[in-house]
Order: C-alpha cells, then structure tokens, then sequence
C-alpha cells in the first residue's frame, strides 16, 4: 500500500477511536469539543488533500492536518493527565496520533524536496 493510502486510513481510524473516546469523556466539554475536532480534522484535512487546486495547495492541505495532528496530541495529554480513568486509552491514541504526525512530516518534506527540482 502507498503511503498516502497508509496515511489516510491512519487518519481515518484515529477519528474513529477519537469519537469513541469522545463519548466517553463525562465531563469537560471544552476539552471534548476540542480533541473532537482536532482529532477528526486530521483526516479530512488529509482527505480534502485530494482536491487540491495545485501541489502547492496540497502541501498546505496536509500542513494543516499536521497542526491539527499536533493539537490532538496535546488534548490527549491533557485528556490523560486530568482522567485518570481514560488514561491508557489517551495515551494509546496519542502514541498513534503521534505515528500519523511522523508520516505527515516525511510526505510534507519529500513533497517539497520534489517539488524544487
């Protein structure tokens, strides 16, 4: 499998756990509405990648599914740290969160190493 279609099918499990695990955060609803959209906006971001308007576009498409990686990241800590109930699970999707980030960055900079030469 390519590694756009490993990327996108990572992004789109991670949003499926990320609902899953949103139903069971009883509490908080700030930081529930902020790890749900962080954590599903991965996916769609990389999904709408698909459109892109030029290679440029989709660079920045994927960009921003990074940030939004890197921002899931961090209510999962914070998620981990204040339920302790929920601890192992945030820190499993975080583990994975952080794959997806991993392979957004190498994408991001062999897209751009192409597109200079």
């Amino acid at each position: 499998m390519e590694r756009e279609g490993r990327l996108k099918r990572a992004a789109i499990n991670l949003a499926i756990k990320i609902v899953h695990l949103y139903d069971k955060i009883d509490r908080k609803a700030f930081m529930k509405q902020q790890l749900g959209k962080a954590g599903t906006s991965v996916g769609a971001n990389i999904h709408e990648a698909d459109y892109a308007e030029s290679p440029e576009d989709f660079i920045h498409k994927l960009k921003i599914a990074l940030k939004e990686c890197h921002e899931c990241e961090f209510w999962l800590i914070v998620l981990a740290e204040s339920c302790p109930e929920l601890a192992d699970e945030a820190t499993h999707l975080r583990q994975e969160a952080g794959s997806i980030r991993r392979m957004l960055i190498s994408s991001i900079t062999t897209l751009q190493k192409n597109a200079k030469k």
